[in-house]
């Protein structure tokens, strides 16, 4: 049976909560039409990201820095401190190690604060603790084995902040390179890796900076710390930026999306296309057709490729796991749970839409998450 397909993306009838219109254009590609509308590029864009700097260094003027930017040795990331010179901006580069970064990620890290004269805050959690909880997501069957890095890096974004009392945070996403990820692929939240490691976990989080509501919500409304993702209003070509980066730099690639960290490469490039049939690839390529970066045919024969992996990683995972083959096996071929089977947020979420609808108006959450986050659970599966 053919799939329907968008005529103008490479999204399929298998994505979550895809719908197309009369002519056959699906929801995600509007999606996409009304956030280039409301985040212009070009000279549009470059005054509102001029007006936003200005904003930042007049609320940042007495304290050490004035932004936040978190740092994972990617592209994106390095070229926002990159930008932020470029605005005579002082950041502060945030990082959360989760233990499993690649040595050219580590390097990267090292070189751009080291010739940019940035400053570094980490945290970084203990190793026994991180693979614990690491191996809990495993064994509960769910896609978001990456969330408690996501988790992390996102909470420690917010104790730099409120430590140094800077208001911003800089984040380095573009939808226009990266897209969005569906509805319904991944979700995560503090409640629901704490739901986790007590259902599968054999330590205490102790070390695992986790972003309780609360707690963030503190941040947000008393702190008034803001989000910003400023690569939404710039003209921003990717491959032209890795360039720029190396020469000047000495920055190194490190080989696709997401690869600077192992276990980030393992849930994209192995765990998420075996067991749950989710590839990555057709949200950044799709973005990519849309925003004029790539033909759909381009993109069409590039998702066919099979996807780039190293067994090596396999092979690292279980042994710090404590994995036996056929224990990984098993857990491969475990019938697939989601965070509906776990306690989560996300009923709370639904109930303080409103107030989550003011954050975003006042730049203190994305988007992204307002949509994600706030609206009635469809049940749908992956």
């Amino acid at each position: 049976m053919i799939k329907q397909s968008c005529i103008r993306c490479i999204y399929d009838e298998t994505i979550p909560m895809i719908h197309f219109d009369s002519n056959g254009i699906c929801n995600y590609c509007h999606q996409y039409e009304e956030m280039d509308k409301q985040y212009p590029k070009g000279e549009a864009g470059k005054q509102i990201l001029n007006s936003i700097v200005e904003k930042i260094k007049i609320d940042g003027r007495k304290n050490k820095y004035d932004v936040v930017i978190g740092v994972s040795g990617g592209c994106d990331s390095s070229f926002m401190l990159h930008l932020a010179k470029q605005y005579s901006l002082r950041p502060l580069a945030v990082h959360f190690n989760n233990t499993w970064n690649s040595h050219i990620a580590n390097e990267n890290i090292q070189v751009m604060t080291k010739i940019l004269n940035i400053d570094l805050f980490t945290i970084k959690v203990d190793d026994n603790e991180y693979n614990d909880i690491f191996k809990s997501f495993f064994k509960a069957s769910v896609p978001e084995i990456d969330t408690p890095s996501d988790i992390g890096l996102a909470a420690t974004h917010y104790i730099a902040a409120a430590k140094y009392g800077i208001k911003y945070i800089w984040e380095g996403h573009s939808f226009r390179t990266e897209g969005i990820s569906p509805m319904g692929w991944f979700y995560m939240d503090a409640k629901y890796i704490d739901s986790i490691q007590k259902i599968f976990g054999t330590k205490k989080i102790k070390t695992l900076p986790n972003l309780w509501l609360g707690k963030w919500m503190r941040w947000m409304i008393l702190d008034k710390i803001k989000k910003m993702r400023p690569l939404y209003y710039y003209d921003y070509d990717k491959e032209e930026i890795k360039k720029m980066l190396h020469e000047k730099y000495g920055w190194q690639w490190y080989g696709g999306h997401h690869m600077e960290n192992k276990t980030a490469y393992f849930a994209n490039n192995y765990y998420l296309p075996k067991k749950f049939n989710i590839d990555l690839r057709y949200c950044e390529l799709s973005a990519l057709v849309r925003s004029g970066q790539m033909t759909r045919d381009a993109a069409l024969f590039e998702i066919k490729k099979e996807k780039q992996f190293s067994m090596d990683i396999l092979d690292e995972i279980k042994n710090k796991l404590h994995f036996s083959n056929f224990e990984f096996s098993e857990i491969m071929n475990a019938p697939v749970k989601s965070y509906r089977d776990f306690n989560t947020y996300k009923q709370v979420f639904e109930k303080l839409k409103p107030v989550f609808w003011l954050l975003y108006k006042f730049n203190l959450v994305t988007k992204s998450f307002y949509v994600k986050y706030t609206n009635k659970d469809e049940k749908k599966g992956n």
